[in-house]
């Protein structure tokens, strides 16, 4: 069923990274811009101006000049991802602090918890939609634009990951009750304390994100699918 189309490039974007994050664009899949026109309604010009970035983005790779798939999304990946979040986000956290909208902050965690428990494809879309909002707030203060395009970048490709989880588990890797601690933390604006919370709690998500993996048979796979 094609998307409603749009003359927006800003939200032809999001519409076609929600795609690859929902495996409705699966890893590996082929990509052209008749099939993302014809998927989402696009115009051509559309969708070869989204190929284009998705590619300098890395959520889509060049095989060939004629051949464009969607990201693999694999072990590899997953751990590079959690890798570059545990070196990026400490340091950011503790420079945003103290400038951090908490108020907007504790209003997405009430949506989120809203969204519990997962019960389909929408929802779970929408509880990672606002987790990556909620990500963003805590580093959005940290007064370096460059970092945020990383962050933002890092953040998607996290969405693919928890995809995986909370299709399979109808939650999330971490309690409502670890967010409002790492809250309180952050509201210390005491930086090493901040950087030590940030970072242990990447690498418990990362722990339950593996262990999800390495328990259910369907991701015996090279590539990651749900």
């Amino acid at each position: 069923m094609k998307e409603k189309p749009t003359d927006d490039t800003g939200d032809a974007y999001r519409v076609v990274i929600d795609a690859i994050v929902t495996q409705k664009l699966a890893p590996s899949q082929k990509v052209s811009e008749n099939i993302i026109s014809d998927m989402f309604g696009f115009s051509r010009a559309i969708s070869r101006n989204l190929i284009e970035r998705l590619i300098a983005k890395q959520f889509l790779v060049s095989i060939s000049p004629r051949v464009t798939q969607v990201a693999p999304l694999t072990l590899l990946e997953i751990k590079q991802n959690f890798m570059l979040r545990k070196m990026l986000l400490p340091e950011i956290m503790s420079l945003a602090a103290a400038k951090t909208d908490f108020e907007a902050v504790q209003e997405v965690n009430k949506n989120i918890q809203k969204l519990l428990p997962v019960i389909d494809d929408d929802s779970a879309l929408r509880f990672l939609q606002h987790n990556k909002r909620l990500n963003m707030l805590l580093c959005e203060k940290a007064g370096y634009p460059l970092m945020m395009d990383w962050v933002n970048q890092l953040e998607d490709t996290a969405m693919r990951i928890y995809w995986l989880y909370v299709k399979t588990n109808k939650s999330f890797p971490y309690s409502a009750d670890q967010q409002t601690a790492t809250y309180d933390v952050i509201k210390t604006e005491e930086p090493t304390r901040i950087r030590a919370m940030i970072h242990d709690m990447i690498s418990q998500t990362e722990e339950r994100i593996m262990t999800t993996v390495f328990s259910h048979p369907q991701f015996y796979t090279q590539d990651l699918k749900i």
